[in-house]
């Protein structure tokens, strides 16, 4: 090969290699960017949800998914414009089977996929380590479900929830045990997650201050069925009230078998198990117990009416519970996007913190730590198979919902 050649064929290399390494690289912003343009012009946003929709509370977690996913189509129904773009919303969706583990995994699978926000996780003991990941990507999350007050704890500036925490669940069922039911002993149970063992540690400081005698304090797992060596220990005690910290699949044993060793004390608990699924679970022994849920009651939300007639008819199922604030949390990033005109979490992030926003449930607005204000908690009883509204401590509940269509 001649001298020439072989300077050609070097000159032709370098150009390839340099043509290879301007391939690499992507677009300025490209990484970074929150939206992609769709087919007809409109822009393409990802709202991600996270929730455990396998496993023993799948249908919680489905009713979660199924709340995000009407509102996305209600939102692209109403053909939303954002900064002088109309816009398309694409919920993208993940399950972390109530696992903190993978509810990591999803979260960074979430932020790696693009989305410009996150609406879950459901429960405390997924939504507090997810939100490290979130908050590192500068992703608002929005969770409708986690109580525990660590959460909002943090000092991230990218956690909210719709909900109100277990600082005031706790408060509001210790103060009915002691004031309504005239409870003097209480025994509590906790399933030791990040929600149940919370919940039940702010019982149990409310029912201290209230001046009753906690005659036993024990605990099981998110996964236990039977509760006979747990209630055989309680029985001998005689207790009043036996609070049971943790989620329905869990409860609606429990009720069974303190009904099949002839325990009289009520059962009381929190919003995991204020379910539909409970009633079934328990049978003829979820007749009379107790359950609080973070929320003024249904006929008080302003607009749960028109959302479980569009619920029911779009996914021939009954709401358990978190669907409406599902719903409406993701409306709240949607509004935030609006009054921001940019679906980039960058500039509509500080927006969210800002909200004044009329939905489903009821007002909405943050403070802040990220906590809604002026949070319901509404205590149930079971009755004739049916949960009825025993009272309501807090919240607001407007003549009209904005977001109801």
């Amino acid at each position: 090969m001649n001298k020439y050649a072989r300077l050609s064929l070097i000159a032709a290399a370098a150009m390839t290699l340099a043509a290879c390494g301007k391939q690499e690289q992507p677009a300025a912003g490209a990484a970074s960017a929150p939206a992609a343009a769709a087919a007809g012009g409109d822009v393409t946003v990802k709202i991600g949800q996270v929730s455990p929709m396998s496993g023993p509370i799948s249908h919680l977690g489905k009713d979660n998914e199924f709340g995000a996913k009407l509102a996305i189509e209600d939102l692209n129904a109403e053909g939303v414009e954002i900064g002088g773009k109309k816009v398309k919303f694409e919920l993208v969706s993940e399950d972390d089977q109530g696992d903190p583990k993978i509810g990591t995994q999803v979260a960074q699978r979430l932020v790696d996929a693009g989305v410009v926000g996150v609406v879950g996780h459901l429960n405390s003991g997924t939504t507090i380590p997810a939100s490290k990941i979130y908050s590192d990507a500068g992703l608002p999350q929005i969770s409708p479900s986690a109580t525990n007050p660590d959460y909002t704890k943090q000092g991230f500036k990218t956690t909210f929830r719709v909900i109100a925490n277990d600082v005031q669940q706790g408060t509001a069922l210790g103060q009915f045990a002691a004031d309504g039911l005239k409870a003097k002993k209480v025994a509590i149970i906790d399933d030791r997650t990040a929600y149940g063992q919370g919940l039940a540690d702010e019982f149990e400081k409310a029912v201290k201050a209230k001046g009753l005698e906690v005659v036993k304090r024990e605990f099981t797992t998110n996964t236990a069925t039977d509760f006979n060596a747990i209630l055989t220990s309680i029985k001998a005690t005689k207790p009043d009230v036996i609070f049971y910290g943790g989620m329905d699949a869990q409860a609606g044993p429990l009720a069974k078998q303190m009904d099949r060793l002839g325990i009289k004390a009520k059962l009381m608990g929190g919003d995991g198990w204020q379910t539909p699924e409970f009633i079934k679970l328990a049978g003829t022994a979820s007749e009379g117990q107790y359950s609080s849920s973070c929320g003024v009651p249904r006929d008080k939300m302003p607009g749960f009416a028109a959302f479980n007639d569009k619920f029911k008819a779009k996914f021939n199922t009954e709401v358990q519970i978190y669907a409406p604030y599902e719903y409406d949390a993701v409306r709240v990033l949607v509004d935030a996007m609006k009054r921001a005109k940019s679906t980039d979490p960058k500039v509509y992030l500080p927006e969210v913190g800002k909200t004044d926003y009329t939905g489903v449930t009821g007002k909405i607005a943050f403070d802040d730590k990220g906590d809604i204000k002026n949070g319901a908690v509404t205590v149930y009883q079971v009755k004739n198979g049916k949960w009825e509204v025993v009272s309501t401590v807090g919240g607001s509940a407007p003549a009209a919902a904005s977001a109801a269509q």
